[in-house]
């Protein structure tokens, strides 16, 4: 099978793909036994495994997704599709673990997803006259190098120049010899200030988990509140999101997806061929955010989430046009030595939080066994929302997975509800 390739961008995970040092890819996860690839609906009860409706669309959505399902690879999928208030289908596929179907109540890993939520929190504090988007971070957090000069409105729109902790030799090892660690801020942070600025503050952009991790402390010095408190305070319970939490440690809201890998592959020296799998639902996702964003959530509250940003229901008019205004597009450029600074097109530009393809608004988590779609189309009010684990056939020989494979899903769906606003490719 040759699962499609994702149209965006994939999250970063750990990767020694970039890395001089080992020449290989990294692998962030091995063992146990092969999975059962998922081949359209496993599962028989309706109640859990559907809460879908309106005829016609949910048979067009349920059968594009089912037409997508295997060619990328999929354990499962979870999809919630909305168009203004009315939820055309909310559908489970596949299985959570061998054996157990996946159902629409189950909990997964949002990752970025909540990356527009703490840039939602610190457009709501510049709403509120309490900061400004270029006030210096230097004036809440002194101590991290640079913070003279780095603005926070850059951090949320990653123009700060800060390279990412996911580029350290330290960090990967430290990740492929114990997924399952408790990572502080501060670790994390002085992995990536080790390592020289990609660039000067606001003259270019590039993908790193550093500037959010940053960011999220610098609302708590701020407010001196936090930064969970702030987002349930500011956005879940506005929202209703009863289903989305940060526990502070790997544990999953109950029912939990359950999520396999084979990222470690190589780092465990399994060779290709060999049946391997590692379950990975309880990895430690404490490096992927900042402390306090680190949540999960189920396929309701996703939905409920990426549409309200997309609306500007938090935000004041001018700071929602900002957040998802198009402003680095043609402004950025590629940087020797810099994996995930490159060119912003149609296909993909980075807003305060949020990323812009198309006429879409979104954001593509992938991490641990687990890839997801949040995506909203303002011109017709239409909410996207998917997460999907991975099948063996999902990675390739080294054990990387091939993509996110909720992006395929999600450019099947735009396709077929919405025609006349596909997904472009990031070229």
């Amino acid at each position: 099978m040759s699962p499609a390739r994702s149209v965006l961008p994939d999250r970063v995970t750990p990767s020694r793909r970039s890395s001089a040092r080992h020449g290989r890819p990294l692998l962030l996860a091995p063992v146990l036994a092969a999975a059962l690839l998922v081949s359209g609906c496993v599962g028989t009860d309706a109640d859990d495994r559907s809460a879908g409706v309106a005829g016609t669309d949910a048979d067009i959505i349920r059968a594009a997704v089912e037409s997508s399902m295997e060619q990328v690879g999929a354990r499962a999928a979870i999809v919630r599709v909305m168009r203004g208030d009315e939820v055309l289908l909310t559908e489970a596929w596949g299985e959570s673990m061998t054996g157990v179907p996946a159902t629409v109540d189950m909990h997964f890993r949002n990752g970025a997803v909540a990356i527009p939520q703490v840039a939602t929190v610190l457009l709501q504090l510049v709403d509120e006259g309490v900061v400004s988007l270029d006030d210096r971070l230097s004036s809440w957090l002194p101590d991290v190098p640079y913070a003279d000069e780095v603005e926070l409105g850059q951090l949320a729109q990653m123009t700060s120049g800060y390279p990412d902790y996911l580029w350290s030799d330290e960090f990967r090892d430290a990740f492929s010899a114990d997924p399952f660690r408790q990572w502080e801020p501060d670790e994390l942070i002085a992995l990536a200030t080790a390592q020289p600025q990609v660039y000067a503050p606001g003259t270019n952009w590039n993908y790193s988990h550093t500037n959010y991790v940053i960011l999220g402390l610098a609302l708590e010095e701020i407010t001196g509140t936090p930064l969970d408190e702030l987002i349930r305070d500011r956005i879940l319970d506005p929202l209703g999101m009863t289903q989305t939490d940060d526990p502070g440690t790997p544990e999953l809201l109950s029912p939990p997806l359950h999520a396999y890998t084979e990222e470690r592959r190589t780092d465990l020296g399994i060779e290709p061929g060999i049946p391997f799998i590692e379950e990975s639902t309880s990895w430690n996702p404490s490096w992927t955010l900042a402390r306090g964003a680190i949540q999960n959530t189920d396929i309701t509250d996703m939905a409920t989430v990426i549409r309200a940003i997309g609306r500007g229901d938090l935000l004041s008019e001018e700071s929602h046009e900002l957040q998802v205004a198009p402003t680095l597009r043609g402004t950025t450029t590629p940087v020797e030595g810099c994996p995930t600074c490159f060119v912003q097109s149609e296909g993909y530009t980075f807003g305060y939080g949020i990323v812009l393809t198309g006429d879409w608004l979104m954001q593509n988590p992938l991490f641990h066994g687990y890839a997801g779609v949040a995506a909203y189309l303002p011109a017709e009010d239409l909410t996207i929302a998917i997460a999907a684990t991975y099948g063996p056939d999902a990675f390739d020989e080294d054990g990387e997975p091939r993509g996110n494979i909720a992006m395929p899903l999600f450019a099947k769906l735009a396709e077929t509800l919405a025609p006349d606003h596909p997904v472009p490719s990031r070229s």
